[in-house]
Parts: C-alpha cells; structure tokens; sequence
C-alpha cells in the first residue's frame, strides 16, 4: 500500500505543480492580495482534494461491489484520461505555451477565499475526471474503499504544501519570473508522470480482457 501511494503521491504533487485551474488561483491572489489570502485560497484547493477522493473513494467502491467487471473498462477509460493529460501536457512543454499568471485584487475575507479555492476545484469538470481516473488506480492496485479514503489526507497536505509555498512565492513577486523559466519542466515532468501511471491502468486493463 505505500508504494502505491507514493507512486501516486508523486504523480499528484507534478501535477499540482504543472500550470492549471489551481495555480493560477492562488497565484492571482497571492500577487493581488499577498501571501495571507493566498494560503486561505490554497486551504480551499486542498479542501477540496480531500473530497474529491472521498466521493470517488466510495462512489467507485459501491460500484464496484455491485459490478466488479466494471473496473477493468475504468481502467481503460481512465488510463486513456490520464494518457490524454499526459499528452497535453508535454505538447505544452514543447510549444512552450505562456501561463498567464494575473493579480486579483478581490477585498476578500477568509472564508471567501477559502471558499474560492474550494469552488476553483469541485467546478472543475477535469478535477472530475483526473480524481476518478486516479482513484480506479489505486484500486486497481488492490486497495480497499479505506485505503483509498486513506490517501485523502496525503492529497491535502500535499496541496497545502505545494500551493501554500506558491503563495508564499508568488507574493514576493519573483516567483512569477521564476515560473516564466521552469514552467515548461514542470509540464514535462507532470505528463511524464501521468503517461506513467495511464500507460500502467491501459495495459493492466487489456491484461485483464486477454485473460
């Protein structure tokens, strides 16, 4: 089990490192606001990852009980998902294509920060799917419903820590000239890892259809 959630841990944290929704969130507050409601937005965020893996947790486990066939065609279909962000990514990678990084200047209270970062997340039709897509990893690796639940806090503390360290980065300023440099590596590393782990749930799926 803790070889599965590193691996996925380390998808994940590439992920949230990679431009997206999140980012830019948090970057726009942290340079219109500063670094304070940047770390409520980021709460936000991770607030929201905790319940994106418990409502796939046990959404998919109920599922699954019923049909357990049905996970080999999750595989497959969530595979390919992540397979698509993967390829996304690195064509970004390539073109070098620019994140446009604004500051807000929103009067924001915490909550309606906190708030912002938790609405920037579950609207997010892609957080939908990549957390679906994620989750039929780890139980393809043969984790339980519990197990599963049990990486809801590894997601959140690894959201705090990635968004609230760029918030704290962002509101200097210098992070965005930084950001301008790296982000192409970032998006390379981040569909590396996610080609990894699609490329993994495709094959064990056609596996498991030869069988």
């Amino acid at each position: 089990m803790l070889k599965v959630y590193l691996v996925t841990l380390a998808g994940l944290v590439l992920a949230q490192i990679a431009p997206g929704p999140n980012l830019l969130a948090v970057a726009g507050a942290a340079l219109g606001r500063g670094r304070g409601t940047a770390l409520f937005v980021a709460l936000g965020v991770a607030t929201a990852i905790f319940i994106w893996v418990a409502l796939a947790a046990f959404g998919l486990a109920a599922l699954l009980a019923v049909y357990p066939s049905l996970l080999t065609g999750m595989k497959l279909l969530g595979g390919g998902y992540l397979c698509f962000l993967a390829v996304r990514a690195l064509v970004a990678a390539w073109r070098g294509v620019e994140t446009r990084i604004k500051a807000d200047t929103a009067d924001w209270t915490p909550l309606a920060a906190w708030r912002r970062g938790l609405l920037v997340n579950l609207t997010n039709p892609k957080s939908a799917l990549a957390w679906c897509a994620i989750t039929t990893f780890l139980f393809g690796s043969g984790l339980s419903a519990p197990q599963v639940l049990g990486f809801a806090p590894l997601g959140f503390v690894s959201a705090m820590a990635v968004y609230g360290t760029y918030g704290a980065l962002f509101s200097s300023g210098l992070a965005k000239r930084a950001y301008a440099r790296f982000g192409r590596l970032c998006e390379a590393l981040f569909g590396l890892a996610f080609g990894a782990l699609g490329g993994k749930l495709v094959a064990d799926g056609i596996g498991e259809i030869g069988r």
